[in-house]
């Protein structure tokens, strides 16, 4: 899964902040700055209920797939460019801190 997710996000590096920062965000991965982590075998059916919470924003997959695994972490810190939907959605760790 990490793959899909990752695939997600330089998508939107790349369409959003431009080819340079997707080369840094590759940099960082390939350095160790930042890990992915894999989506556990128990979290896909609390993935499937945020999909089905959250349907109206629509939350998808992959979204859905970070709050799990970050509820499993207890992380509450997630970067992503997408705060409409981290802003709503409420994780069993509290509130999510969103950056940049």
């Amino acid at each position: 899964m990490p793959v899909l997710v990752i695939t997600e996000v330089t998508y939107l590096i790349s369409t959003r902040l431009g080819p340079e920062a997707e080369v840094r965000f590759l940099g960082d991965l390939a350095a160790g700055n930042l890990i992915a982590e894999h989506v556990a075998a128990g979290d896909w059916l609390r993935i499937a209920e945020l999909v089905v919470r959250y349907r109206d924003l629509p939350l998808g997959t992959a979204d859905a797939s970070v709050v799990a695994a970050a509820e499993r972490l207890a992380v509450v810190t997630v970067a992503t460019l997408d705060h409409r939907h981290f802003a709503v959605v409420q994780s069993t760790n509290g509130p999510f801190q969103l950056l940049p």
